[in-house]
């Protein structure tokens, strides 16, 4: 029987290398895809499309090879903490949605990620990833918290 991957994302944040430590202590050595989810275009490459004759395919091109750059660093630090790890790069908008349809087609046996923890005026503004997957994933999310500050 083929073992389901576990399927770590990972942004280059403090939460995600955190993320993959613990899904490497928790979960033991298994099988693990790195994921990166980059923006189809960001911001500022919307207003450059707008107004030059750049092809758009470049802008997703250029996310999509900083997605697997940063995958592939994701990837190295599960290596080095016992999983089985490859990088994976795709580009999608909202981030949240990118994750799932991966670990959809992986069928992947959880979802490890790292969370920020944003005060709750803040997650309104800016979105919780973690949240948003786990409530979109229909199967195992292991969302990894911040250190807690101690006193």
């Amino acid at each position: 029987m083929p073992e389901h991957p576990i399927l770590i994302c990972y942004d280059g944040s403090k939460g995600a290398r955190r993320a993959i430590a613990a899904a490497a202590r928790l979960l033991g050595p298994k099988e693990a895809v790195v994921l990166d989810v980059g923006p189809i275009l960001t911001p500022t490459e919307s207003m450059t499309l707008a107004s030059s004759v750049v092809p758009g395919t470049a802008f997703e091109e250029m996310n999509e090879a900083d997605a697997l750059e940063r995958a592939g660093e994701g990837a190295r630090l599960a290596n080095e903490a016992g999983l089985r790890a490859k990088a994976r790069a795709t580009l999608a908008e909202p981030s949240w949605a990118g994750i799932v349809d991966v670990a959809d087609e992986l069928d992947a046996a959880v979802i490890v990620l790292g969370s920020r923890a944003l005060p709750r005026f803040r997650e309104l503004f800016e979105g919780d990833v973690s949240e948003d997957v786990a409530h979109h994933a229909g199967r195992p999310v292991l969302i990894v918290p911040p250190l807690r500050e101690t006193r």
